[in-house]
């Protein structure tokens, strides 16, 4: 008996049809680009746009509501230590916390009355400042996340990854050092958003799929912006009649950085091993005489036959909406203001900036001093370099601008605390050096496409 055969014979009749079906609605969700009131998005994204439109003035209230309530039960969690709360793993899980974890829920909660009632310094309450995170950062990831945290287990409990993973492994290996299945990672942040992308990540790594390196490499390197927010970019700077040339620049960026970032440090020195409380639960071999698609296909009817029930999955999805909820969004209030009043309010990035004028001058970029605080500032926001070189007269400077902020990937508001905050061993002094990294690596290249296209 073949080893396709014995392999066979340990799944149901009904396991194809288990892994298909959810599988397509989980592609569909979360993969499949559709066009909606003019923006290119995905059905989740529509989802999100969705409640955003119905919901958007009570939003923000609502958030501030998330905030009180990851504070207050925290800190009476840590304080008092009440029963209910200690005796419950799920309640547990979400408000126990470490002392970090606690000032940053008490500090956000904070931040989030004085940005909702206008109140306190102007450099916290401002709508620069934490009104940008309270009103326009926390509504995305509250709205995305909901529906991503629940429909996500369609696109990763059903096989899908297994049966893509097979058939792109050859591919993803030899070129980029990663597994085949990144390539869902990829293409959930690539149509919809790249907090989506990191979400797939972390709960691959934690299920024992991914390596403490190939996690690292694909959330670092993988998470890519996605096209409707690259249009949002372009016509916010100014450039949104060169749209398809500068994504192409931004494409081709982002795949030479795709390719080098693994194979230099810090992400190189991760080690190929896997989160230890699981350990690996994943086999990418495939047997000799059997082709891709069969293997693929009997990998994925595997997993699709080993899944959990409808109400273990929906306890996980709603475990993961809320852990983001009351956990990750205090640290954006937090940290996502910190890193705005640093750009807005202080000379820091102007300062750091001063090494990056010869050489954009050197490059023949016109207005180089104006235009080199803008390049770094990314690192606190990824829409604050478009917002900042809007007002530069020099097309050819906007579009390099815009591109290379798209392709530096690590932006602390949003992608780089989702990362902090996650089991993905990638420390902050790390991130700042991935992001330095990623700028040399890809300004010279965004720098050729506008000399040739503007």
């Amino acid at each position: 008996m073949s080893t396709l055969q014995k392999e066979e014979n340990q799944v149901s009749p009904s396991a194809a049809w288990k892994f298909l079906i959810p599988s397509l609605i989980g592609a569909l969700l979360f993969l499949v680009p559709v066009r909606f009131n003019g923006e290119i998005t995905i059905g989740v994204g529509i989802l999100a746009s969705s409640i955003q439109t119905a919901f958007g003035d009570w939003i923000p209230a609502f958030i501030l509501v998330l905030l009180g309530l990851s504070a207050v039960i925290s800190l009476a969690a840590a304080v008092t230590k009440p029963e209910f709360v200690q005796r419950s793993p799920f309640l547990n899980s979400l408000f126990v916390t470490n002392v970090f974890g606690l000032i940053v829920r008490v500090v956000g909660f904070v931040i989030g009355l004085m940005a909702y009632y206008e109140i306190g310094p102007l450099a916290i309450s401002s709508r620069d400042t934490g009104g940008v995170v309270l009103y326009d950062l926390a509504p995305v990831l509250l709205t995305w996340f909901l529906f991503a945290g629940i429909l996500l287990p369609l696109l990763v409990e059903f096989g899908l990854m297994e049966f893509i993973g097979t058939l792109l492994n050859k591919v993803m290996r030899p070129v980029f050092t990663l597994p085949g299945r990144s390539s869902i990672d990829c293409m959930a942040s690539w149509m919809g958003a790249a907090p989506v992308g990191v979400l797939v990540t972390m709960k691959q790594y934690d299920e024992g799929y991914y390596t403490k390196r190939e996690a690292a490499v694909i959330a670092t390197t993988f998470s890519v912006a996605s096209v409707a927010f690259s249009l949002v970019v372009a016509n916010v700077i100014g450039i949104g009649d060169l749209f398809f040339p500068f994504y192409v620049a931004v494409s081709a960026a982002s795949i030479v950085a795709a390719i080098i970032m693994p194979r230099i440090p810090p992400l190189s020195r991760k080690p190929d091993t896997y989160y230890e409380p699981v350990g690996k639960k994943i086999d990418d071999t495939v047997p000799e005489g059997v082709s891709l698609f069969s293997w693929g296909f009997q990998e994925a009817k595997k997993k699709a036959s080993r899944v959990e029930g409808p109400k273990q999955l929906a306890a996980k999805g709603i475990h993961t909406v809320l852990d983001i909820w009351l956990g990750l969004i205090p640290l954006v209030m937090t940290l996502g203001t910190l890193a705005l009043m640093i750009a807005t309010y202080t000379p820091l990035f102007d300062l750091i900036s001063y090494p990056l004028i010869p050489v954009l001058t050197l490059f023949g970029l016109p207005e180089a001093s104006t235009a080199a605080p803008t390049i770094l500032v990314g690192f606190a926001d990824m829409f604050l370099p478009a917002v900042l070189g809007s007002g530069i007269e020099s097309e050819l400077t906007r579009f390099v601008i815009a591109g290379i902020s798209l392709t530096q990937l690590i932006y602390m508001s949003e992608i780089g605390i989702l990362i902090l905050r996650s089991n993905i061993p990638v420390k902050f002094y790390e991130l700042v050096l991935i992001f330095i990294l990623r700028t040399i690596i890809t300004l010279p290249i965004i720098i050729l496409f506008a000399h040739l296209f503007v």
